[in-house]
């Protein structure tokens, strides 16, 4: 009768094991494939967002291109007015004879030139404006981006964690079925 009991009681315990415990394993087994899934997911964004941000990068260089192409005219107009300046000055070296003739003729040129300046520096300032209020846009998206990914690398980390206790149970329930297979 001993051994009757005791065939009984290996049965009991592994009829509780599959009732109780083999539905919990397949539970944990199903919330980790959903976490991988979901993993995978954060992963891909973060993919996106890094694409999001070479893209930016080079948006940014291309608006410092643009710049340094405007800053390189901006010098040219300058080297030109200077050249013109010095004609203007040997001309007047040259003929004080006709000072008079040549300087309603210079006032003229000069005020020209004075205009143009002045369209130039408008214009300048206008590109000025407009190029700080992309930089500045261009900034705020990165900052937001920046933001983005600190959540995105938070939440890894809290995936991550949670993969570590999944796996620690897991680990601990496979010691628990051989243990309980030994039995």
């Amino acid at each position: 009768m001993c051994i009757g009991v005791r065939s009984m009681d290996k049965e009991g315990v592994v009829t509780a094991i599959k009732h109780f415990i083999l539905p919990e394993l397949k539970e944990i087994k199903d919330n980790q494939a959903k976490m991988s899934i979901r993993l995978d997911a954060v992963e891909k964004r973060l993919s996106d967002i890094n694409g999001h941000l070479v893209d930016q990068s080079r948006r940014i260089d291309e608006t410092n291109k643009r710049i340094d192409e405007t800053n390189k005219r901006i010098d040219e107009t300058n080297n030109r007015i200077d050249e013109v300046r010095t004609e203007l000055t040997g001309r007047i070296d040259e003929t004080n004879n006709r000072i008079d003739e040549v300087r309603t003729e210079l006032t003229g040129r000069i005020d020209e030139t004075n205009k143009r300046i002045d369209e130039i520096n408008n214009r300048i300032d206008e590109v000025r404006t407009e190029l700080t209020g992309r930089i500045d846009a261009t900034n705020n998206r990165i900052d937001q981006l920046t933001f983005q990914v600190g959540k995105i690398a938070q939440e890894m980390e809290r995936i991550r964690r949670e993969e570590s206790v999944t796996s620690d149970i897991l680990t601990r329930l496979r010691t628990l079925e051989q243990k309980t297979a030994n039995l």
